[in-house]
């Protein structure tokens, strides 16, 4: 059977074992919801700012005068570094003690610019930053995890261009699940998923942007309606492994997918990015690909946002826009010159 991506259909996402129906016919449907208004560009300094150089944090610290990537243990963790409280193993009502340690990274001291519009260097600097804090922060825990949460549509608490990284005594359940699904792909093909995942996509329509390094792609199998994931071309499995030259490729290729994000509406868009790497457990970790998910939220204009409720909350996934629609709209936006320059 020949599939008609124009009718509805479900694809199959493999590093999850989960389904996303697609029904590409409702793109046309009116809409009376809810319209946000887009967030403003920032100033460069924001004297209420509790991220910006110099500017006191709620807990009554000062932030030193920072000139690049500004690292501090967050003041509000979701996380304690000694946990409390004793197991359950009660099998409705089990439960188990979590710890870990918070942070927060600054990318810049410059309050107004996120990462699509930073230097090359800049970004570098921040992927270095994100390297030498997993590497410390894995030494002592299972998983960490470095995400940014950007814009006020995705629940950023503050508009300074910032990052965290919690690092778990666990692995938390996605990249559990990535794991089990990455090590059950390599024991039955015999090579890493995502590795085939970025060969074959490497040429097709879903392309946003790519590098001798580094391809970012709207995958098959999206479930937000601009969602990326962002894959290494060659073998590694977690951050600190990046040679020198694969950094500034990385840092590059940011660049140009942030960029075109933004420029795609004429907005600073808003999204949930993290990476995912092989956690810091015993055994093998061949069968994991280091990666980046991007997930923005908004649908068809900077101010109409894809809501994941109701059938998506109850049952799987929906998305009216086809991936290969999403990648080419992306692919159409400038990915040299930010609108706001």
């Amino acid at each position: 059977m020949t599939l008609d991506p124009a009718r509805p259909h479900r694809r199959y996402n493999p590093l999850t074992g989960g389904w996303v129906q697609v029904s590409p016919q409702r793109m046309g449907r009116p809409w009376q919801g809810e319209v946000s208004a887009p967030d403003p560009l920032p100033p460069a300094y924001d004297p209420a700012c509790y991220l910006c150089p110099g500017n006191a944090r709620v807990g009554g610290e000062a932030n030193p005068p920072y000139e690049g990537v500004y690292v501090f243990a967050n003041d509000f963790a979701a996380l304690a570094d000694a946990p409390g409280g004793a197991a359950s193993d009660d099998p409705l009502l089990r439960a188990e003690a979590s710890g870990g340690v918070c942070r927060v990274i600054c990318f810049s001291p410059d309050h107004g610019r996120s990462l699509p519009r930073l230097a090359p260097p800049q970004i570098r600097a921040v992927i270095d930053t994100w390297a030498d804090q997993t590497a410390e922060l894995g030494a002592r825990f299972a998983h960490v995890q470095v995400f940014e949460n950007k814009g006020a549509m995705m629940g950023c608490s503050n508009p300074h261009p910032h990052g965290q990284v919690w690092a778990t005594a666990h692995v938390p359940q996605e990249p559990a699940q990535e794991d089990a699904m990455q090590r059950a792909w390599l024991a039955e093909h015999g090579r890493p998923l995502l590795l085939e995942v970025a060969e074959r996509e490497a040429e097709g329509e879903r392309v946003v942007a790519i590098n001798d390094d580094w391809l970012a792609v709207v995958p098959f199998w999206a479930a937000w309606p601009f969602e990326t994931l962002l894959l290494p071309r060659f073998p590694v499995a977690r951050m600190p492994d990046l040679a020198p030259g694969q950094r500034d490729s990385l840092a590059a290729i940011l660049k140009a997918l942030a960029t075109r994000y933004d420029n795609l509406f004429r907005t600073s868009f808003p999204y949930s990015m993290g990476w995912h790497g092989a956690p810091f457990v015993e055994g093998p970790s061949d069968h994991w690909q280091l990666h980046a998910h991007f997930y923005p939220p908004l649908l068809r204009s900077a101010s109409v946002r894809k809501f994941m409720v109701g059938y998506e909350m109850l049952a799987e996934p929906q998305r009216d826009l086809t991936p290969e629609r999403a990648a080419q709209m992306l692919r159409s936006a400038d990915a040299l010159v930010h609108y706001a320059d």
